[in-house]
């Protein structure tokens, strides 16, 4: 309306309750850029070292190679994207793109998918109320001490702790939907001997009578033998 002589400066900024120097300013952007909107990429402040098409290869290499440190990292912007960064710009960015440092879970790499795939479509034929679950836990004197502490910045903490074994428990129980149905514990570690005889005496007289199969995560479990109505197998 301006350019065309309808209004005056004065009718548009009285009508819109802005400045004229607010007014001039969305003039100039018009005439540079055809919108009276900035347009930004997205991030606000001083310009970024990385862009998004980084984050993305950052993001990528960790989901790939979730261990490595910053200083690997920094490398392979250098030689991969041409980019030279501080290893705390690399850290913000990562803080800035939802990611963070935390205990690294490891998987076995051994692990065959294929045989994962045949114990499922074994276990399949049961219902989960044929379905137990043994396994064996031990303690000593060490068992229950904390890994972590805390203390004032730029010193240790420390507490002090029992470093012999002393006496030390194995318990061994069968777990069922129905909660922990079976248990046995004996001084000391769980031999064969003593793992065959909780097995005949506690845990078959309870499934006499019906089908039911249950995994072990013991070793022991390989000396296991089976019954027509028991089913014992190992899962590792």
């Amino acid at each position: 309306m301006h350019e065309h002589g309808i209004l005056s400066v004065a009718q548009i900024i009285d009508c819109l309750q802005i400045s004229r120097r607010t007014f001039y300013h969305v003039l100039e952007l018009w005439h540079t850029t055809g919108d009276v909107i900035r347009h930004t990429n997205g991030v606000r402040g001083r310009p970024r070292i990385l862009h998004f098409d980084d984050i993305d290869y950052l993001n990528r290499i960790i989901k790939h190679c979730p261990d490595w440190f910053l200083d690997e990292l920094l490398s392979l912007l250098e030689t991969n994207r041409f980019i030279s960064a501080h290893f705390t710009t690399i850290h913000r960015e990562l803080v800035r793109a939802g990611v963070s440092t935390k205990k690294l879970k490891k998987i076995a790499a051994e692990r065959n998918e294929n045989l994962r795939a045949d114990y499922m479509r074994h276990i399949a034929q049961y219902s989960p109320e044929q379905l137990g679950f043994l396994d064996e836990v031990s303690k000593d004197e060490r068992t229950s001490a904390r890994a972590r502490g805390r203390s004032k910045k730029g010193t240790c903490a420390i507490k002090k702790g029992v470093f012999v074994c002393g006496r030390r428990f194995s318990a061994t129980g069968l777990l069922t939907i129905d909660g922990m149905i079976s248990n046995t514990v004996v001084e000391g570690s769980m031999t064969r001997d003593l793992f065959l005889e909780y097995l005949e005496f506690m845990v078959v007289c309870y499934c006499l009578g019906f089908r039911v199969c249950i995994y072990s995560c013991s070793t022991l479990s390989r000396c296991c033998y089976a019954l027509p109505s028991l089913d014992i197998s190992a899962s590792w």
